[in-house]
């Protein structure tokens, strides 16, 4: 087609296929964080690991996530989106083999580290391509696809997880190749990461990137073919407003987010929401909670099965989370999820209270001790739970990247979601590598703190977050101020 003639169309088709092999880095990004659910408890007893190794050892993929997540937007910069992402699907593959053929909890570390750079690089490539390739009318929701995909992917480790461990009679049990369940658990992500990588080849290069490169006629091609922008003023036009954009972020620094020294209040209110998502405690649920059922008592193959239900639940949320943003807001929706949220963390911590411990001998002769919940709380703990998860899916899982991207100006707004996605990452590896302590302290007081955490959130978002629906970026810095 001509540049001359003029289209409003884009290939509905190609653009579809695109976003949907981009946001397959989301599912391996959910699947890889959250495979480690089903191995915790094996893992813990194959290295004899104490609380705290036990917990870095689950969260140090976190550390990787970081350095992925600052790293990434630099590598994709240099090399491309496209090579980018073959590189992440290289990390997951590699982290997959060696993960589930670790000889110590040293080596589970590493292996669970390179994961996590993938996934940090992941977390930020993915939705970058898909916004620049995604015509403009469809954006809110083929942008949304990535979250989505997210929660699928954790999903989908619940599954396999179960899987593989009623086949093997328990996760520590012996599957094929002498190789324990919980090994086969990571092995399995090696497949998926496969395809990624072949998918990748199949999708066209950004056309961000490539007039970065001075490549005006091939981003013109993709401009045309996938965003639908085909008369050439409207090209020109169009590869002029990337350039300029790709201008000012190269000049964006951290001295940037300081007004005089004290540090910009719209930058304060993403740090909050970027931190309030993690600390009400949403990925202990998915790293930790076959462990946790079976420490009040729920067999191991039943705790799995919770697990699939309540990443279920997760997506059934999402899905309501991204019907609703563009028609009722942001800024009520999460007050509204952090009511939910609060009341489904403390009645979890009303649940455990009630918990009931005995002695048991096991086939080895040893004393054990056995914590079980006596009806009906056994029950309320599993509907608090999935309440509380029904509250942040519908919400703050969505809505917290989705607002980081709007509310930040223009001038500011690339390091400011560095900054804001640095505190999401580190803060998420904090709650992880405590909860196992925090569990063994008590799991009243884990799950209180959580719901204290939910009920801060609510008062921060009425005090302090501005609606960003239907708002001009720049309006954002202003409103944040009168808020303070």
């Amino acid at each position: 087609m001509s540049t001359e003639t003029r289209s409003s169309e884009p290939a509905a088709g190609a653009v579809v296929w695109i976003v949907l092999v981009a946001a397959f880095g989301g599912f391996l990004f959910g699947f890889d964080t959250a495979v480690i659910n089903g191995a915790v408890s094996p893992i813990r007893q194959a290295f004899e690991l104490d609380a705290l190794m036990s917990g870095f050892s689950v969260s140090s993929a976190l550390l990787g996530c970081v350095i992925g997540a600052f790293t990434g937007g630099m590598v994709s910069d240099r090399v491309g989106r496209q090579k980018a992402m073959l590189i992440a699907a290289g990390l997951f593959f590699i982290s997959a083999i060696g993960t589930g053929l670790v000889f110590s909890v040293y080596d589970l570390v590493l292996w669970r580290v390179v994961g996590g750079i993938g996934v940090g690089m992941a977390s930020v490539i993915a939705p970058a391509y898909i916004a620049e390739v995604s015509p403009a009318a469809w954006r809110g929701r083929l942008g949304s696809l990535f979250q989505l995909a997210i929660v699928i992917g954790i999903f989908m480790a619940a599954v396999s997880n179960a899987l593989f461990a009623n086949l093997a009679d328990g996760a520590e049990g012996m599957l094929w190749l002498g190789l324990e369940a919980w090994r086969w658990m990571f092995l399995s992500e090696a497949a998926p990461a496969l395809v990624y990588g072949m998918l990748a080849l199949s999708i066209p290069e950004s056309p961000r990137y490539l007039v970065s490169r001075g490549r005006t006629d091939d981003a013109a091609a993709v401009l045309t073919d996938v965003v639908g922008i085909s008369e050439k003023s409207a090209l020109t036009e169009k590869i002029a407003e990337i350039r300029r954009t790709i201008n000012l972020e190269a000049r964006q620094k951290l001295r940037d987010l300081f007004q005089g020294r004290k540090l910009m209040p719209i930058v304060w209110v993403g740090i909050g929401l970027a931190v309030f998502q993690q600390f009400v405690g949403i990925n202990v649920i998915f790293y930790y909670s076959t462990t946790l059922w079976q420490a009040v008592g729920i067999a191991e193959e039943q705790a799995m099965l919770v697990q699939v239900i309540t990443t279920s639940v997760n997506i059934l949320a999402t899905i309501v989370g991204i019907l609703l943003v563009d028609k009722v807001g942001r800024r009520i929706p999460l007050a509204v999820g952090s009511a939910v949220m609060t009341v489904g963390l403390l009645t979890m911590a009303v649940a455990f209270s009630q918990a009931i411990e005995s002695q048991t001998t096991n086939e080895f002769g040893d004393v054990e001790t056995v914590v079980s919940l006596p009806e009906p709380w056994g029950m309320i703990a599993l509907v608090a739970a999935n309440v509380f998860v029904l509250g942040f899916g519908a919400t703050w899982g969505p809505f917290m990247w989705l607002m980081l991207g709007e509310m930040f100006p223009n001038r500011v707004r690339a390091v400011a979601l560095g900054v804001a996605s640095a505190f999401n990452w580190g803060s998420n590896f904090l709650v992880s590598s405590l909860f196992p302590q925090m569990a063994e302290l008590s799991l009243v007081f884990a799950y209180g703190f959580y719901g204290a955490s939910a009920l801060l959130s609510l008062i921060f978002v009425l005090k302090w977050v501005p609606e960003t629906k239907g708002r001009e970026i720049e309006e954002m810095e202003s409103s944040a101020h009168a808020r303070r």
